[in-house]
């Protein structure tokens, strides 16, 4: 095989195959890796010790400037911030309706969303104790239907950003104007809608009450998130994190479980910072000019159709490569699993005709790896 992990690699000796990752930003492959600067910011944070209820606080305030919201609160990853979001909704600053949870009787514990926009990680906003409230089916929702469907125990409506142009879905806008015509907040995952920079400031300018961001996509650690909006509701769920569990809640809430320590928050913080302040066409341009690269390692390889796809968001760049079974070298299925087969390990995306390659989540010192790989099984 072209090239292999180091026998001394950390997971060999743990007794894991080591992973070059072309899918993307994924849980599943360990999530991210923190940018040069936000990894030296977090060797820096190691030396000493910090309050971590100050630290949360100006990071919070930092991050709140940069995105032109009211307030933020940096939570271990989307899922926790959309967790932490929903219980705001539920009890306000209320620390008695805070211990009780999840137990909601007799409070606000519907969570409304669009049937379809049913996707995996609606889950995180019942763990506090609600029901999800589905309005219309798979094919769409009415404004009508939404607001039928928002009524006195409705803590919350959830919109999943990316699933926005789903047919029939109602729009962000009409969402907003639906639920705060019923006086409820909208909490919005956008957890990879990071870029432009407009689209990741879009969410609160526009009035979503509350949103949760992963910090992964922005170059920070995995195990990251911001849960940013209304300032009113932010300070509601600061109390029921991690260390308003320990100071200002007197251990009534239910965060605990939800704990960064002192170098993730300070990664957060900075990779907020650096993103903000990059040039995003330049980078742009860079993943661009990667895949082209993979693309001419492949020219004249049979069976092959090749196609650039623009993405906002958190995977802007891709290079899909449909494979055509009939006159290719292996099909699919062949090729993904020579790919897993080397050591290290290339992982792609796939369906039923085509791999797709992601640069955001490979070291440029292992393109050529990849590509060699590719050469391989399908030149």
């Amino acid at each position: 095989m072209t090239q292999s992990a180091t026998l001394t690699s950390v997971y060999e000796r743990i007794g894991v195959k080591p992973v070059i990752n072309a899918r993307g930003f994924m849980t599943v492959l360990g999530g991210s890796t923190p940018s040069p600067r936000v990894k030296q910011a977090m060797e820096e944070a190691e030396r000493y010790y910090v309050e971590m209820k100050d630290l949360l606080q100006k990071g919070g305030e930092i991050i709140a400037e940069k995105i032109g919201c009211e307030a933020a609160y940096i939570t271990p990853g989307a899922a926790a911030a959309l967790a932490l979001g929903t219980a705001a909704c539920i009890t306000g600053d209320d620390l008695d309706k805070m211990a009780r949870l999840p137990d909601t009787t007799g409070m606000k514990n519907e969570v409304v969303m669009q049937a379809c926009q049913r996707y995996s990680y609606q889950r995180a906003t019942t763990i506090v104790g609600t029901r999800l409230v589905e309005v219309g089916d798979e094919n769409g929702a009415t404004p009508e239907q939404l607001a039928a469907a928002i009524g006195p125990r409705t803590a919350c409506v959830l919109y999943v950003a990316h699933l926005e142009s789903r047919p029939g879905a109602l729009s962000f806008d009409q969402v907003l104007d639906i639920a705060h015509r019923k006086g409820v907040p909208v909490l919005t995952d956008a957890a990879g809608q990071v870029y432009p920079l407009d689209r990741m400031r879009s969410y609160t300018k526009r009035g979503a009450d509350l949103v949760a961001f992963g910090a992964k996509y922005i170059g920070s650690v995995h195990s990251s998130g911001i849960l940013c909006g209304k300032k009113a509701l932010v300070d509601a769920a600061v109390p029921q994190g991690f260390i308003g569990f320990e100071t200002v809640a007197e251990r009534k809430s239910f965060g605990r479980p939800l704990k960064l320590d002192r170098q993730e928050i300070v990664g957060v913080i900075t990779a907020v910072e650096e993103w903000f302040s990059m040039d995003h066409e330049k980078r742009v341009a860079e993943l661009e000019r990667r895949l082209d690269a993979l693309r001419r390692a492949l020219d004249g390889a049979p069976g092959l159709r090749f196609e650039l796809l623009r993405r906002e968001g958190n995977a802007p760049r891709l290079l899909r490569i449909e494979i055509d079974p009939a006159s290719a070298r292996r099909d699919v299925a062949a090729v993904v699993a020579g790919l897993r087969a080397g050591n290290p390990m290339v992982l792609v995306g796939s369906d039923a005709t085509a791999i797709t390659v992601n640069p955001s989540t490979v070291r440029p010192e292992d393109d050529a790896v990849v590509s060699a790989r590719l050469r391989e099984l399908l030149a």
